[in-house]
């Protein structure tokens, strides 16, 4: 294991200690003694961090009412895994919820820990997991949402992504040989022609590449958002074939959990242990895990496509099927939603449903005869399939109504300008708005076109929610992040400032404008 793991537990910070003191997977075992206990009889540490290694995540904003984050590999489940998903949160009321996230993957909200059991077993039955999904430990592993489907997709990567989870949690059992990183760790692939993964955000991602025309992928390294640094991630100047992806996986986390810095949580990312080797240093590391040189990477990769977002009607590469992308705004999910969605998939597609990193969902396989009934079912009118510019594009992560790293309330307060914006504006082209509640930055703002990042301020003497404003994200072909503009917005005086910046950037046109001069 490493230097680190090795050393007295007196040197270790408070995370390293009671990992050492006892692996967070072992928390499995005692599900049942927990739910007999009672959140407020467990002890500390269980409840609030090792809770985590099976995806249970106490809130301290909703005491008593956990949070449960999924293994969704590729964003694919079936309507009964949706229907058994509905059914956890239809027990809370109005308590229970579930949010999309912008790993492709869905969080349950409402979650009573004397359920856990139950909610368990649930899950088991239908192939279901949330296993080393918080903490540190690999985060969902995200592919092409429309993989299999697409004819313009130069690989499928649902089998990969599922090999690779495969892999890291034993098949969902859990793993220990990966439970106990130095901290979360973000793996991509993605098989098209568009970087639907956002590839450079991730801390390991594949991207498509011909070498000497055999198809491949070139390897980016490093990527992450905190709340110190964000980086995108970099070429390790390598090149494999698909049949080398899984190990190459299993080289790199291996080489991040015995080396990677485990002193300072704020430095404990992949891109730190980069930096502080040099990339040679670490790529040689990681060739004699693997047992064999890399090839060095291919001069192009196939990234060359704008980013899709796939709301909407599309065909499929298989003749006389066609996948629609629903809108879901920022989201969120309620049980009648959940069984809503499993039951048009069950009856009009293949029992299928994707997730896409837009926070969105898409029903795939549904046949050329079925389409127009499709299209017409009641749901559609609140998850379309054509809404707003602005609209279709919004993300938000949980903000303050549920996450306690949040300073201020992001996703109600995000669907309410993105309307009042689109009441007065006329847009040409869609503009990616994300808002995120801290800079932890789940939400993203540093890919999108205006990012919105949580922050108190300060106005007239009182300290009021505000926002730092990021512009120049760019996502698909010749992605990068954007930087900070603006800091210290207060969220009252927001809606003029997006306007403005709407109208200046964008091309946007006021409507009263736009009916004057026509």
């Amino acid at each position: 294991m490493t230097d680190t793991a090795t050393s007295t537990t007196a040197s270790l910070n408070k995370f390293e200690k009671f990992k050492a003191e006892k692996d967070g997977l072992s928390v499995k075992a005692e599900i049942e003694k927990f739910a007999s206990l009672g959140w407020e009889a467990m002890d500390e540490t269980d409840r609030d961090h090792r809770l985590k290694w099976v995806g249970v995540f106490f809130r301290p904003v909703t005491p008593g009412k956990f949070m449960m984050r999924m293994r969704l590999p590729n964003g694919i489940l079936t309507s009964d895994q949706m229907r058994v998903l509905a059914e956890v949160v239809q027990r809370y009321g109005d308590d229970g919820c579930a949010d999309i996230t912008t790993r492709q993957n869905i969080q349950l909200r409402g979650i009573r820990i004397e359920d856990l059991p139950d909610i368990f077993n649930k899950m088991h039955a239908v192939g279901l997991t949330s296993i080393q999904s918080g903490m540190d430990n690999i985060r969902n592993i995200t592919g092409d949402p429309v993989a299999g489907l697409d004819g313009n997709e130069l690989f499928d990567t649902r089998e990969l992504v599922q090999q690779i989870q495969d892999m890291l949690t034993n098949k969902g059992q859990g793993n220990p040989e990966f439970t106990n990183l130095p901290r979360k760790f973000n793996i991509a692939i993605t098989g098209g022609r568009d970087n639907s993964v956002h590839a450079e955000i991730n801390d390991l991602a594949f991207i498509p590449a011909f070498k000497e025309g055999e198809f491949g992928f070139n390897i980016v390294v490093g990527g992450f958002f905190s709340a110190k640094r964000c980086e995108a991630a970099i070429p390790l100047n390598a090149w494999v074939p698909p049949a080398d992806v899984v190990a190459v996986c299993r080289a790199i986390v291996e080489v991040f959990r015995d080396h990677g810095l485990r002193g300072n949580r704020q430095k404990a990312r992949l891109m730190w242990l980069i930096d502080e080797w040099g990339l040679d240093k670490f790529r040689w590391e990681v060739e004699n895990r693997l047992g064999k040189s890399f090839i060095p990477a291919a001069p192009k990769d196939e990234i060359d496509w704008e980013k899709r977002d796939h709301v909407g009607v599309y065909k499929q590469k298989q003749p006389g099927l066609n996948y629609v992308g629903l809108h879901i705004p920022v989201g969120r999910l309620y049980a009648g939603d959940m069984f809503e969605i499993a039951r048009l998939a069950s009856v009009y597609g293949s029992g299928e449903i994707r997730l896409t990193v837009e926070q969105n969902l898409i029903i795939p396989n549904i046949p050329d005869s079925r389409l127009v009934t499709f299209l017409a079912e009641p749901l559609l009118e609140r998850f379309g399939i054509n809404p707003g510019l602005l609209t279709r594009s919004l993300v938000s992560c949980t903000g303050a109504q549920f996450c306690n790293f949040a300073l201020i309330e992001t996703k109600n307060r995000a669907l309410a300008t993105i309307q009042a914006l689109e009441s007065e504006l006329i847009l040409t082209r869609p503009v990616r708005i994300h808002w995120t509640g801290c800079p932890n930055s789940c939400g993203q703002p540093q890919v999108a076109d205006i990012g919105l990042m949580g922050t108190k301020t300060r106005k007239n003497g009182k300290t009021l929610e505000g926002v730092d404003i990021y512009m120049g994200g760019k996502v698909g072909k010749d992605a990068h992040l954007g930087t900070c503009v603006t800091k210290g917005i207060p969220c009252e005086d927001l809606p003029p400032v997006l306007k403005d910046l709407l109208i200046q950037h964008f091309g946007a046109k006021l409507k009263q404008e736009a009916l004057v001069t026509h």
